[in-house]
């Protein structure tokens, strides 16, 4: 039975170095390259000929618009939604690539700690970039909690700024851990059904029921991700 972490293997499909960096075009390039283009097509076909009353495709896009805004809007404020494509494209971008990893045979690269932390990083510096171009050297007063006494600070603001600079790992981890360990108990499960032949019924089920708990924490993993995304752009914005 092949090991199910075979299936998080990155592998070359065009090989390609440059002095002493591989830069070569792997199966988890490929996959992002399909998530981009499965969003633009999905978005593109909703929206190319909008109608007064909206056909199936046009209403899901519309879903996702107002859901996503809806995000923006609540977590981060009415004055971020001149951010709302990135936060849109973000939410996307890791849905189709959660989705599509389901398909048999794909490759889920949010699953990949390096993928995740990469988005994760972006984010954290985005925002913190902001933060400083919207508030200057005001924006180091995020790091001092409000109301607190003065003999605290010295313990409380190397606190704050520990507990700021650890958000791109917890953002990253959530998503490469929830999954990774889904799609591994996926295949786990489905090589009983094979190994037990005619008494693999119980594992069968458990990997439908599997299956359609992943599609679930697909979804989640994108809201959640979002979510906090929305929330750090609040912090950067409003400094509280």
């Amino acid at each position: 039975m092949a090991s199910p972490l075979e299936q998080f293997r990155i592998e070359p499909i065009v090989p390609i170095t440059v002095g002493e960096f591989d830069l070569s075009f792997t199966n988890s390039s490929l996959w992002m390259m399909a998530s981009v283009a499965a969003v633009y097509g999905f978005v593109m076909a909703g929206t190319m000929r909008p109608a007064m009353v909206p056909g199936r495709l046009q209403s899901l896009v519309e879903l996702a618009f107002e859901f996503v805004s809806d995000l923006v809007r609540e977590n981060a404020g009415k004055e971020a939604m001149r951010y709302f494509p990135a936060v849109f494209s973000l939410f996307m971008f890791i849905l189709a690539g959660n989705t599509l990893g389901m398909v048999p045979g794909a490759f889920t690269f949010t699953s990949h700690i390096i993928v995740t932390f990469f988005m994760a990083i972006c984010v954290w510096l985005g925002v913190t970039f902001l933060g400083f171009w919207l508030h200057g050297a005001k924006f180091l007063g995020f790091f001092v909690p409000h109301g607190a006494p003065k003999i605290m600070l010295p313990l409380l603001v190397p606190i704050e700024i520990m507990s700021y600079c650890v958000r791109p790992i917890s953002l990253s981890v959530r998503l490469f851990v929830n999954m990774m360990a889904g799609h591994t108990m996926l295949k786990v499960f489905a090589g009983f059904i094979i190994a037990l032949g005619i008494f693999g019924v119980g594992p069968l089920a458990v990997t439908v029921a599997l299956t359609g708990f992943e599609f679930v924490v697909a979804f989640l993993q994108a809201y959640i991700f979002t979510v906090l995304t929305c929330l750090y752009l609040h912090d950067a914005i409003h400094m509280h």
